[in-house]
C-alpha cells in the first residue's frame, strides 16, 4: 500500500489533482502511444486504457505486444485469460502491475 500511495502522490505532484484508477491508466496509455495531448476523443480515451491494461498485463505473460495499427497505436494480443478474481483482488493486482510498472520504467524507486 506504501508503493501505491507513493505512485498516487507523485502523480498528484505532477498532475496537480489525486488520480483515480482510470487517470492513472490512462496517463499509462498516453506514455506508451508516446503522444499527449490535450484532447481525446472518448474513443481515444477508452483504447489508451486498454493500451495500459495490456502493456501492465504483458509483464505477467497476459498480453503481448503484436507492433502497430494503420494508425499508429500499439496493439496487443492476448495471449492467456486473466486468473478469475473478485474485485478488491483485481484493483490489488492492478495496482501492484503499476507500481512494477513505475519501477521498472525507472519513473520511480521503491524501497
Amino acid at each position: 500500500m506504501e508503493n501505491w500511495n507513493k505512485v498516487v502522490d507523485f502523480l498528484t505532484e505532477r498532475f496537480g489533482k489525486k488520480p483515480d484508477m482510470n487517470a492513472v491508466l490512462f496517463i499509462i496509455g498516453m506514455r506508451e502511444l508516446g503522444e499527449v495531448r490535450d484532447e481525446f476523443s472518448k474513443e481515444e480515451k477508452v483504447r489508451l486504457m486498454h493500451i495500459a491494461i495490456c502493456r501492465l498485463f504483458s509483464a505477467s505473460g497476459y498480453y503481448r505486444l503484436n507492433g502497430v495499427d494503420s494508425k499508429g497505436w500499439p496493439a496487443w494480443e492476448k495471449v492467456m485469460d486473466l486468473p478469475y478474481t473478485d474485485v478488491f483482488e483485481q484493483e490489488s493486482l492492478l495496482r501492484q502491475h503499476i507500481i512494477d510498472y513505475f519501477e521498472n520504467e525507472g519513473i520511480l524507486v521503491f524501497d
